[in-house]
């Protein structure tokens, strides 16, 4: 899966020079909790709806509201925004992308071609209903975990036990465990032989720690 397959193309954006209160009504009509400004093109910053709060008068403020409105105004989207703007390229991977997201800590990126045009945006959101899509979630599929030994030929042999049974894998995922074991989380299609599987998994060495169907 790459970028450029699940963001958000053609991104409603603002230029550095629109109010506060220009954005704000932007980002309330589209539900957007953060807001990417584009001058002539070129990519200058980005801000969120927190930075508007961080400017904008308290709720128990005296002042009228043409007093706000006239105060919110007079501030730029230049004067909150934030010039150090983290991308990924639209050619990226969604595991670079998410890895760029989780060590900078933020919720959501925008995507830049190899010129440097920004082409649209990436969010957390994006990725976790990649992430539900991908593991099949929505359409049901049996969990199974399993504690394996780190050698070769130990996936070779589980998945002729599975085909063996008539099982389908949707797919596998290796966690690194401890003392130089894994855990192996297969997801498979529903079947009335899989506590045969499990029993002939044990016998095989393989333990079963956790089953579950989800979805």
């Amino acid at each position: 899966m790459f970028v450029a397959s699940r963001m958000t193309k053609h991104p409603v954006s603002v230029t550095s020079d629109a109010t506060i209160q220009q954005a704000d009504r932007l980002m309330k009509k589209h539900n957007f909790h953060r807001m990417l400004v584009i001058d002539n093109g070129k990519l200058v910053g980005y801000f969120s709806d927190r930075d508007i709060m961080r400017v904008a008068p308290s709720p128990a403020t005296t002042l009228s509201k043409f007093e706000i409105r006239s105060l919110l105004d007079k501030i730029s989207v230049k004067d909150i925004m934030h010039e150090r703007v983290i991308t990924v390229n639209e050619g990226a991977t969604l595991e670079e992308a998410a890895l760029i997201m989780y060590n900078n800590k933020v919720g959501g990126l925008p995507v830049v071609s190899d010129v440097g045009a920004v082409v649209g945006i990436i969010t957390a959101t994006d990725i976790l209903k990649t992430f539900i899509k991908v593991m099949g979630l929505i359409g049901g599929k049996t969990r199974l975990t399993l504690e394996v030994d780190n050698k070769v030929g130990v996936m070779a042999d589980i998945t002729k036990i599975f085909a063996d049974n008539g099982i389908n894998i949707d797919s596998f995922i290796t966690c690194r465990h401890k003392n130089n074991r894994y855990e192996l989380v297969v997801r498979l299609d529903e079947s009335n032989a899989l506590e045969d599987v499990k029993k002939i998994l044990k016998a095989r060495g393989y333990n079963v720690i956790h089953s579950v169907k989800i979805g």
